[in-house]
């Protein structure tokens, strides 16, 4: 008997990863609003919270650590179609892997470029708040989204690692 065509944007973890993508955009979304509407930072400049995070408002017109920043509406429209072709590209992957974790890790990553695509079409800029800091050091301002990347990224690092030593001591 014939099996029937599986759809190709559709996978075995895919509705695990459309959860955690999901998960990841509102609560991202949320946060920001709160950041921006609630807490009102845009006004106050600066939030201290702990010896060494702040919340401080940034306005990211580029991409990841401040590169290729766009003042134009041409370049806010590139950054956002680029996240969305990205985000499709990496859901087909999320639809044809066997890994669970694999899928959660590209999940974060989804989750996380759609929202701050989501930044660039309400705002023209994508809103970062996060300051981790000690003493004179500090790192590059960020948000939710964006840690949900790093830990998606560094996850797919993991597991490509593990199944490195994993094929090592199989002999392969």
């Amino acid at each position: 008997m014939k099996q029937a065509p599986r759809f190709a944007w559709w996978g075995v973890h895919s509705r695990f990863a459309l959860w955690v993508a999901v998960a990841v955009f509102v609560c991202d979304h949320a946060l920001k609003t709160w950041v921006l509407f609630g807490l009102g930072l845009p006004q106050r400049g600066q939030v201290p919270l702990l010896p060494f995070l702040d919340f401080v408002m940034v306005w990211n017109r580029g991409i990841s650590y401040g590169l290729l920043q766009q003042h134009g509406d041409l370049g806010r429209w590139l950054l956002t179609a680029l996240g969305l072709g990205a985000s499709m590209l990496l859901w087909l992957w999320i639809a044809h892997t066997r890994s669970r974790q694999v899928a959660f890790a590209v999940a974060l990553i989804v989750g996380g470029a759609l929202a701050n695509v989501l930044d660039r079409v309400l705002y023209g800029a994508v809103a970062d708040f996060v300051r981790l800091f000690w003493g004179e050091w500090s790192w590059y301002v960020f948000n939710l989204a964006d840690a949900a990347i790093v830990a998606g990224v560094l996850l797919l690092l993991y597991d490509s690692v593990a199944a490195g030593r994993d094929d090592e001591t199989r002999g392969s």
